[in-house]
Parts: structure tokens; sequence; C-alpha cells
């Protein structure tokens, strides 16, 4: 079994994805239909496929968002984008994932959702996760940095309200020039008192002061994105001495024009420097990738071992929001799999071996 096949066949954990970018294109189909919407954009129903962001141009990758997003109208929409995510992930193999949601952009878009519809939508999908695909899900409430400051108040008020539904931890998203973190801080202050975690977005669209803002002004305990941290050598002293774990996603650093290629990414980097990283894939069908691409991608361009793979993957599952003793059993189900993996790579090598030798 070589390594690749390794990788499909590996339990995953995600720390970074979006529920609204994880819409597919056959599913943002079916909602417009259901919905009575016109697609706001053209797609093939032959073989559908969103239109690429232009790279550097993330409104243009907004307004597609929020076109995705404005599909998504009633609870039933919403549960059955969480139970298509789900599918996705068992496919994979992602045992477990945090998943952001923004709700408060549903709400601003005056849809006719109230909240409830929202958590009870999200909760209906990740019940059926669980008992079709043995799936793992939790929330990440994402507050959209461009909004007025009631979407701050009013998302850690719902992050606080539904801690018992789901909800691990307050997120800030969108265009950092455009919602600087210290801005948030009254919402992740109140939030993290109530026993939620804190993992804003930072050191994507702004650079390293973006990340030092994320860690003293919100207390981040994890990082969206992260990458420009590699322009601030003091920064990277500080996150690899605290371990902050960052949650890279490298197809979609490339899509959205951070780096013109993965030959330019700072992934090797980091890496070699001992930083905390996780690989996630972010937008999925919006980059065209998965999770299970990001670690090939990672492993084609980079040179990475199957130990390295390993280290990244219990990267991602020690870093989740999940209850210690839950972490605790999903860290060492993760184990006993990647080494009954790594044994079938040892017993091929020595087989291998051994026709060698007595060929």
């Amino acid at each position: 079994m070589d390594l690749e096949e390794r990788i499909h066949r590996m339990p995953k954990v995600e720390l970074h994805i979006h529920l609204e970018g994880a819409v597919s294109p056959e599913t943002y189909m079916r909602l417009c239909e259901r919905n009575r919407l016109t697609p706001a954009f053209p797609l093939d129903p032959a073989q559908p496929t969103y239109p690429l962001p232009r790279p550097g141009d993330f409104q243009h990758f907004v307004r597609l968002y929020l076109a995705i997003q404005d599909a998504i109208r009633t609870a039933d929409d919403f549960a059955l984008v969480v139970y298509e995510l789900a599918r996705d992930r068992a496919a994979q193999r992602v045992v477990y994932s945090e998943v952001t949601v923004t709700p408060y952009t549903h709400i601003w878009q005056d849809k006719g959702l109230s909240p409830e519809a929202i958590i009870e939508g999200l909760e209906e999908g990740r019940r059926r996760a669980r008992e079709d695909f043995g799936v793992e899900l939790r929330w990440i409430l994402d507050i959209p940095r461009a909004l007025p400051e009631p979407a701050a108040t009013w998302t850690a008020d719902w992050a606080i309200a539904w801690q018992e539904r789901g909800v691990v931890a307050l997120g800030l998203g969108g265009s950092e020039a455009r919602g600087p973190a210290e801005r948030f801080a009254a919402a992740f202050t109140r939030a993290r008192a109530a026993g939620l975690h804190s993992v804003p977005h930072a050191g994507e669209t702004g650079g390293p002061a973006s990340i030092w803002a994320a860690l003293h002004a919100l207390g981040a305990e994890r990082i969206g994105h992260g990458v420009r941290a590699i322009e601030d050598p003091l920064l990277l002293t500080y996150l690899k001495a605290r371990q902050i774990p960052l949650e890279v996603n490298l197809t979609s650093n490339i899509a959205l024009g951070l780096y013109p290629t993965l030959d330019h990414h700072p992934f090797p980097h980091l890496w070699r420097m001992g930083l905390y990283l996780t690989l996630n894939s972010d937008d999925p069908p919006l980059f065209r990738t998965t999770l299970t691409e990001e670690y090939v991608k990672a492993v084609r361009h980079f040179g990475l071992t199957w130990n390295d793979v390993c280290t990244l993957v219990l990267n991602a599952a020690q870093a989740t929001f999940l209850p210690p003793a839950e972490k605790q059993r999903l860290v060492q189900t993760i184990q006993q799999e990647l080494a009954a993996l790594s044994e079938d790579q040892t017993n091929h090598v020595l087989q291998g071996r051994w026709e060698d030798e007595y060929r």
C-alpha cells in the first residue's frame, strides 16, 4: 500500500471548513429549485462546478459565498446541507469536523429565518450524520467582520446559548482589513467567560499584525489560516513556543491569490520550524479540492513522509475543542488506526525484502 492510498484510508479530523462554503454545486441547484430561486451563476447540470474565484479578489469570493448562502432558506435546508457534508465526511474518512457556520448573515439577508430554525436544522443534520454515517460534527459560530457591530453581539449571544447544542467556539471571518480584531474583543471576552473557545481567522488577507491582534485582543486558541506569520520572526517564535495551532488551507491560499503557486507557499518552512500545523480544506467545492487532496498535495509538493502525515492528523485531533474524555477517545482511536496502517506498510516492506532475497 503506497502513501497516497494510506492517506485515502486513514481517519482524518478537520478543524477549518465552512458549512455554507461546503455546499456542493449539485446541492446548491437542488436548494435553488426547492426555494424557487434562479442560480446566481451559470451551472452545467451535467457536470456542475462553481466558477473559481479570481486570484486576489477576495470580494469576488465573498459574493459567490453569499449567493450560495442565500439559497439556504429553511431549517430543512440546513439539515440537508449538514447531511450532505456528513456524507462527504464519511466518504473521505473524516471522522470528526468542527464546522464554521455564519448564522448572522442568514438573518441579515432577511430570508424569514429565525435563530431557532437555524440551530434546529443544524442539529437535525448532525443527529442524522451520527446515525447514518458515524460522523461527529461540532459548530463554530462565525462573526462576519465587515458587518455592523450588532453582528458580533448577536453571534456571541447565540453561541453562548447553544453550547448544549453542539457549539464549541466563537469565530471571526471575512476581510481582515475591513474588521480589525480589536473591534470584537468584547464579544470574545464574554464568549470565553461563558466557556466557549476562541478561533478567529487571521493571517490570511491580513499580515502578522492581524495574528498578533487575534492572539492578544481575542485570546485566540487556534488561528484560522495564520500562514502570514512567516513574515514576522518574533511571531514565529511566539507561536512555536506556545504551540498555537494554525489551520492551514493550501488550495484556498492559492485560489485566493495569497501565493501564486504551492512552490511559494510557506507550509514547508513553517513545518520545518516546528510550528503546530493542521491541514484543512476551507470551502472545498468552491476551490475544487477535498481534505484528502490537501494531504496528497502536501506529500507531492513538500515531500512529507508517512510520519509527517500521521503527525498532522494527530495534531488536528489533539487541537479539537471536544471535552477531554471525548478528545482522548478520538485521539486513541486515530492512533490505533494509524498504527495499523503503519504496520501494514512495514509488513509490505518486509514482504518485498523477503521476495528480493529468495527470488
